[in-house]
């Protein structure tokens, strides 16, 4: 009875041994041959679509989901002049696709209001957050790793593209103060835009959730 207790005592100590040995593998490979965070996002350049001229809005076809080439019309405002009532085309500035959409058919729009928000859904890429401490390993070029959240199944490959030359903070509109007279130091994060190799038959869209693993 002892001798198979202390075989099953011996057995179970094996394995928490061999368990314990492959999770601390796993933590050390990974901390020497990548950087991780889950703060990170899909990006892209927001194009901003607006009123050309002051008058009114007298046709629209900027649904949500519309896509557009450079310069492509999307609307027609009516101007009236001293010499009479001119139409000004609404183009779209470059090729994207219409992500919102808040101009109204026939309602007067001043010169410059925002008609509509547009995403060129072919050249988006992550932006991730990264620590301070870690920006010493990051280099332009090194191979990453991509989870999107909303596919859990599928992993992207892409390429770390540039360094941002600020904190994420730096941009707040709110920034942290200090009016306590006690100062906290808080870890920064510099934004680092990563290249997609390819979107693997994704849907993707600005906004998503992303985890990156940067290969050092």
């Amino acid at each position: 009875m002892n001798a198979r207790r202390m075989i099953l005592i011996n057995i179970i100590l094996l394995v928490v041994l061999v368990g314990g040995g492959f999770t601390g593998y796993y933590f050390y490979d990974k901390s020497v041959s990548y950087i991780s965070t889950d703060n990170a996002q899909i990006a892209g350049q927001q194009v901003s679509i607006a009123a050309p001229s002051t008058g009114k809005l007298t046709d629209w076809s900027g649904d949500v989901g519309e896509k557009f080439g450079k310069n492509e019309k999307i609307g027609t405002v009516e101007v009236t002049t001293e010499t009479g009532t001119s139409k000004i085309n609404v183009n779209v500035p470059a090729n994207s696709t219409i992500v919102q959409s808040s101009a109204v058919e026939n309602s007067f729009v001043a010169a410059g209001t925002s008609l509509a928000k547009a995403y060129d859904m072919n050249n988006l890429w992550v932006t991730a957050n990264v620590d301070e401490t870690d920006l010493n390993d990051v280099k332009v070029g090194q191979d990453v790793d991509l989870y999107v959240d909303a596919y859990p199944d599928t992993t992207l490959t892409g390429k770390v593209d540039s360094l941002g030359l600020a904190t994420s903070s730096t941009f707040s509109l709110l920034p942290s103060g200090n009016s306590s007279g006690d100062y906290t130091k808080e870890t920064q994060v510099i934004p680092v835009k990563i290249s997609i190799d390819n979107y693997g038959g994704l849907d993707l869209v600005p906004g998503m959730n992303v985890t990156v693993r940067i290969h050092k």
